[in-house]
């Protein structure tokens, strides 16, 4: 792999990887989900697209909602410095573990359409998925999604679409047959986020907070670990703060501290939301769909809860 400084047909998959691709959409009553994998890759982009949204309850709140028994991947291989139009190279199908991955991807949190983030620019190889999630009662549901270099991918069932990367996880379900969500072996490294993000900076139902620090030199980052109460009252003050959509950037000013935390949100189940704080930011605090400029009272709680340096 190299890095390399697209021009022409590259720009397409940067657009598309910055702002999100267009999704297929169907109405009530509009075409059929199909019942098997399409022979091509019918989207221009990286991820983000699906033969046709499926008519289902909670298909506008959640990638997957239900409880599918049956999951159909499709593999559609190629190269992201030309995305688009990629061959079916490939079919493996979930059913014990289906209703899992349908539980890990419907905790994503979704917005419609996709918001997008900056991305860089490593050409190489890129896999496009289709994934058919099947209810008992006969319905079902696509989802499309991407693994690439960069990281970069949106991850849509047709109605609301996520930009949390899972490209990895799918792969692997694809290749072993087995659905098993990859974990960093250093705790402040998931950052998925959550469900409800798009409207809260901390969705509700918190039991803990990690605040972790910015890494210096090897090793993991500093760490500290909070119960619940410690928890809900750092939520609830950034909760406070007035938010808007975030563009994934934010200006330096004319200080000088430098200081970056992550904070992550823990709930009873599924996976952390969390928050990113830069002191020297505007905006300071960002969860990747919401972003609010931090004010002095945040600014304090956080460094009263931050690890050493």
């Amino acid at each position: 792999m190299r890095l390399v400084h697209w021009i022409g047909a590259a720009l397409a998959a940067v657009v598309a990887c910055a702002a999100g691709v267009q999704i297929a959409r169907s109405a009530s009553g509009g075409p059929p989900v199909p019942a098997s994998c399409p022979q091509q890759w019918g989207g221009e982009g990286i991820g983000g697209w699906v033969p046709a949204a499926a008519d289902i309850d909670g298909a506008d709140e959640s990638l997957v909602p239900g409880s599918p028994v049956r999951a159909l991947i499709c593999a559609y291989p190629g190269d992201n410095a030309h995305p688009g139009g990629e061959r079916l190279a490939g079919t493996r199908t979930l059913a014990d573990q289906a209703g899992v991955m349908a539980r890990d991807l419907a905790y994503l949190p979704v917005t419609d359409p996709p918001r997008g983030g900056p991305c860089t620019l490593m050409g190489g190889p890129m896999t496009n998925y289709l994934i058919r999630f099947a209810y008992p009662d006969g319905r079902a549901l696509w989802v499309g999604s991407a693994e690439e270099v960069n990281s970069c991918a949106t991850t849509t069932n047709g109605t609301v679409g996520s930009r949390s990367y899972v490209g990895p996880d799918i792969a692997a379900a694809y290749r072993t047959g087995a659905w098993k969500p990859t974990r960093s072996d250093d705790p402040c490294g998931d950052f998925t986020g959550r469900r409800g993000q798009d409207e809260r900076m901390v969705p509700e139902g918190i039991v803990s907070v990690m605040v972790c620090g910015r890494i210096s030199g090897s090793g993991r980052p500093p760490r500290r670990e909070y119960g619940e109460q410690v928890a809900r009252e750092l939520a609830a003050e950034l909760n406070s703060l007035d938010t808007r959509p975030s563009d994934n950037t934010c200006q330096r000013g004319g200080g000088t501290d430098d200081r970056e935390f992550r904070l992550l949100f823990g709930y009873p189940d599924g996976p952390p939301a969390n928050v990113s704080i830069s002191m020297g930011c505007v905006p300071g605090a960002d969860n990747g769909l919401l972003q609010a400029d931090l004010d002095g009272s945040v600014r304090d709680r956080v460094v009263r809860l931050a690890p050493p340096p």
